[in-house]
């Protein structure tokens, strides 16, 4: 049967409270987030950050009253965090390489899943500053021998946001269709 308030299929209703789950070894990350559109393929929700501490990367700190503007595909293999300060300076955008993700139907809130895989991509606000990240990481999980045909997907997923992010195409890729 399905929620009277949800849409129908895999879509998260604009203005709902979700779960956002990222599954990833040793531990998963969950938080509440605010769905801001979904158009069935491009999942969008924003949400404070939910670090218990600061954050410093040296390259950029998260902090307390930071916002994240995050999207999510189920047909792509990545997610896209846009940050922002408390005052709505942004920050940049932290990409995590990623399983497509999914969403799971729960009576009380629904969860939006992200399995990550390891690698990441910053861009700095001013687009000058493109950074892999933790492709040491990647290695030292396993994933290439374990699951080779995510790890090629992973890799292209970095390799794809990179030239992205280098090309100035970045903001393009965020783009929603209004109303969804």
């Amino acid at each position: 049967m399905q929620h009277p308030e949800r849409p129908s299929g895999d879509r998260l209703r604009p203005g709902s409270e979700v779960t956002v789950r990222l599954v990833k070894h040793p531990r998963d990350v969950s938080y509440p987030a605010i769905v801001t559109g979904d158009d069935g393929t491009h999942a969008v929700v924003r949400a404070p950050w939910a670090g218990a501490t600061e954050r410093d990367f040296g390259f950029v700190r998260f902090t307390h009253g930071d916002v994240f503007t995050e999207h999510y595909w189920r047909d792509r293999w990545y997610s896209v965090k846009e940050v922002r300060s408390a005052d709505g300076g942004l920050k940049g955008w932290y990409c995590d390489v990623t399983r497509p993700a999914r969403v799971e139907r729960d009576p009380h809130r629904d969860t939006l899943v992200a399995a990550d895989l390891y690698l990441d991509l910053w861009v700095s606000a001013d687009g000058a500053t493109v950074l892999r990240l933790d492709e040491d990481e990647f290695l030292e999980s396993g994933l290439p021998e374990r699951d080779p045909v995510a790890a090629e997907q992973a890799r292209d997923a970095l390799d794809q946001l990179e030239r992205l992010a280098c090309e100035g195409e970045f903001g393009r890729l965020l783009e929603l269709p209004p109303g969804r």
